[in-house]
């Protein structure tokens, strides 16, 4: 978890139950022949902490063993993994960190299906095609789809992250902005290692926590991880993927991935088009939206049954019909940039077209800073109620449609400097 957004931007939204151990199994061999050991990468180094921060995490460790023990983690898993508890300054660093400008969506996009990813993905279908069906077959979800979230979140298992999850996780939990949430992270990392799939020093990830080739947190791990392989671990981390690959199948199956059905499609709008109908609040079935006017791009129906439609970039750059299966993808990572990214690289590696429409590219960033200055002033204009924090969601999003309205201009609900200068008149 990309991220998978900050990596929340990475499947945070991955909270649950134990599913997988009532999971049948599918005996099937390892891509290269026997199963690679757990947790083949070298840990990355911890950074040096000031004697302080260092103690002051030694302290809160010892404090949090009642809490997890309570938790159902056994005295001894505890007291095992947290011995290599470290206080890593870097994984503040990195938490506290914010980009200046936000990266408009057609970059995002260059970048999520570019080239180099297209071209590995259909590599990655050839080499692991076996593996792939018996996955679809299990779990419904095309096996472009499972290999373009693979790619979007570890680029093919090249970047599943180094970092020791227990001092990441037992840092955050201390000093972090959303201490709270990193805790349970804790907590559910203390219970994989005592169900025995992967010991304290090589469950590595992400700095916040995401883990594996598919970069699931702990507390989606524990709801959705499988053993697909059936060698009684669920190796999320080795170089295998089999297992990683399986499991981000059976979370979007588990959250309401359609089997036979599509993400969507690109589609455009006629002339005269309702814009107040932008946006996924709005679902209508796809014969309504075709009698409007909706047409697919390319040629053909719309998919059968019912979606809404966004237009990202404004009324300027394309418009997509979203399905129930868009939605899924979202339940991954709750980001429509990421939906994009995931639904089009898998387009591209199964060999269809890419996106047709055109974007504002002449269009700036905005800055943290103007961002914020936007939703301050349509809190004052009493159009938002929302966190003064620049970060464009959909509360914000309706927001500026609505402020559009007022003014009598496209309700696209689209952020630019344009509608901050309509703003400070």
């Amino acid at each position: 978890m990309t991220r998978p957004v900050i990596r929340f931007l990475m499947s945070t939204a991955l909270i649950g139950t134990l599913a997988s151990c009532g999971a049948a199994v599918v005996q099937i061999p390892s891509a290269g022949g026997a199963p690679a050991v757990s947790g083949g990468q070298t840990p990355a180094a911890i950074p040096a902490a000031s004697p302080a921060d260092e103690a002051g995490l030694q302290r809160w460790v010892q404090q949090f063993r009642s809490r997890a023990l309570s938790s159902g983690v056994s005295a001894g898993t505890y007291d095992r993994a947290m011995a290599i508890a470290r206080y890593n300054p870097e994984v503040i660093r990195l938490d506290r960190r914010q980009a200046e400008f936000s990266r408009p969506v057609w970059l995002y996009l260059d970048s999520a299906v570019s080239d180099v990813r297209i071209t590995t993905g259909r590599q990655m279908l050839a080499r692991h095609g076996r593996t792939l069906a018996a996955i679809e077959a299990r779990y419904g979800v095309p096996r472009e789809v499972v290999l373009a979230v693979w790619g979007m979140e570890s680029n093919f298992g090249a970047n599943r992250g180094r970092m020791q999850i227990i001092p990441s996780l037992a840092t955050l939990a201390y000093d972090g902005r959303r201490g709270e949430m990193f805790a349970g992270q804790l907590i559910a990392a203390l219970k994989i290692i005592q169900a025995g799939d992967i010991d304290p020093a090589h469950m590595l990830g992400s700095w916040a926590g995401a883990m594996g080739h598919t970069q699931f947190m702990p507390t989606s791990y524990l709801q959705y991880a499988v053993d697909f392989t059936g060698d009684g671990r669920r190796d999320i981390w080795s170089d295998d993927p089999t297992d990683a690959l399986a499991s981000t199948a059976a979370y979007l199956a588990r959250n309401g991935w359609v089997r036979g059905q599509t993400w969507g499609a690109e589609v455009q709008l006629p002339g005269g088009f309702n814009m107040g109908l932008i946006g996924k609040g709005t679902r209508r079935s796809s014969a309504d939206w075709s009698a409007q006017g909706v047409r697919r791009i390319g040629g053909g129906a719309l998919p059968s049954g019912g979606g809404s439609i966004i237009m990202p970039a404004g009324a300027r750059g394309p418009a997509f019909l979203i399905m129930d299966n868009f939605r899924s993808i979202l339940r991954y990572n709750n980001s429509d940039n990421y939906a994009l990214g995931v639904s089009y690289l898998a387009e591209r590696i199964a060999g269809r077209p890419g996106i047709q429409g055109g974007w504002p590219r002449e269009d700036r960033p905005l800055s943290t800073s103007e961002r914020e200055e936007i939703q301050r002033r349509l809190t004052q204009r009493g159009f938002y109620q929302g966190e003064i924090d620049g970060l464009f969601g959909s509360a914000t999003m309706e927001a500026v449609s609505a402020f559009q309205r007022s003014i009598g201009v496209t309700p696209d609900g689209y952020p630019t400097s344009i509608l901050l200068g309509q703003l400070r008149r």
